[in-house]
């Protein structure tokens, strides 16, 4: 741990803490400031102007992104008959009804990442939200993980689809690729999540709507960027 001190001390001088970096200068700080000997990941955070209180304020849903995360997350389908078929067909890990319900209850089965289930076996779901809920598992139609097209959902999820919710202080971030990212990949990626959130400004929200923009890379420091950048 000590080691690790050492080396995070040494890149943390090279972000100043009161800059707003533009999005290509703050990704490529980002990248000199990773600190693990493995592909670290690069995440979005995003403190905005929301009193979390108000339900017209509380943001939630997914993005598909251009360039994906760098990560293939395994996928469960909970679904009957055709459409548990196509699920299989699509490519989902895992497809099952209340078997694979049961295996998650009786087996503590999680060898999974999301869950997509059509809207018939939500009741069937609903009983294991106390188990599903506290590790985020909970499929929800805002995220587009209970539908009936479930061919779509296992795909997006394929593809690199994140999901974003605002917590009790205003905050939404996301996984936005890899370092071994392309700094432009990395760069499309941002500015496509970004943008989504902008889109989803409540009109009652009054004043600024963003406070900040940072990205970090897996136990790396904070790097501030400056909305302006992503005014069009």
């Amino acid at each position: 741990m000590k080691k690790l001190g050492k080396r995070y001390a040494s890149v943390l001088d090279k972000v100043e803490k009161k800059k707003l970096y533009d999005v290509d200068e703050a990704i490529k700080l980002a990248k000199e400031t990773s600190t693990v000997k493995f592909d670290a990941s690069v995440e979005v955070a995003m403190n905005l102007n929301l009193d979390t209180k108000k339900a017209e304020q509380q943001l939630r849903g997914a993005i598909v992104l251009p360039n994906g995360t760098g990560k293939t997350k395994k996928v469960l389908v909970v679904a009957k008959g055709e459409k548990a078929r196509l699920a299989k067909e699509a490519g989902a890990d895992y497809v099952g009804d209340t078997d694979i319900l049961e295996k998650i209850e009786k087996e503590n089965f999680f060898d999974f990442d999301v869950i997509v289930a059509t809207p018939d076996m939500m009741a069937s779901l609903g009983k294991l939200g106390k188990i599903l809920g506290p590790k985020g598992l909970m499929p929800n139609p805002k995220t587009g993980t209970v539908t009936m097209d479930v061919v779509s959902a296992v795909n997006d999820i394929k593809k690199g689809r994140v999901e974003y919710r605002t917590d009790s202080y205003g905050n939404v971030h996301a996984n936005i690729g890899k370092v071994s990212f392309d700094d432009e990949k990395i760069k499309e990626n941002l500015e496509a999540f970004v943008n989504v959130i902008l889109k989803l400004k409540p009109a009652t929200v009054k004043g600024v709507y963003v406070k900040n923009i940072s990205i970090s890379t897996t136990m790396g420091p904070g790097i501030k960027i400056d909305s302006k950048c992503f005014d069009k």
